[in-house]
C-alpha cells in the first residue's frame, strides 16, 4: 500500500511539500572573510531552521568541512561558492533562485 500525505490526500510519490517549498526558496549564498584569513560562505534565505540544518548537514559532508546553522542561516567554512551553488541544485533548489 502505498503513503498518503496528510495534508493532500495524495500519495506521497506524486505530492511532496518539501520538494514544492524547495523550488520557491530565494537562496543567498556570499563569502566573508573570518580571522586568520580565514573564509566562510554565508547561506541565508531558509523558510525553516530544519531546512537550514538539512543543508548544513549536507554541504558539510559533501565538502569535508565544517560549519553551523544560527538563525535560519548556514555557515560553511569553505571558500569554494560554486560548488556550493553547484550541491544545491544537486539537493533540488532552483538554479534561478540561487543569488550566487
Amino acid at each position: 500500500m502505498k503513503d498518503i500525505s496528510a495534508v493532500s490526500h495524495l500519495s506521497k510519490d506524486i505530492f511532496d511539500l518539501n520538494t514544492i517549498s524547495k523550488e520557491s526558496q530565494q537562496i543567498k549564498v556570499r563569502v566573508e572573510r573570518k580571522k586568520f584569513k580565514k573564509f566562510a560562505i554565508i547561506i541565508s534565505g531558509f523558510n525553516s531552521e530544519s531546512d537550514a540544518k538539512d543543508v548544513e548537514k549536507y554541504l558539510k559532508k559533501k565538502l569535508a568541512c565544517g560549519g553551523t546553522t544560527k538563525n535560519k542561516t548556514v555557515e560553511i567554512q569553505s571558500n569554494n561558492k560554486d560548488k556550493v551553488k553547484e550541491l544545491l541544485i544537486l539537493k533540488g533548489y532552483q538554479k534561478e533562485l540561487i543569488d550566487a
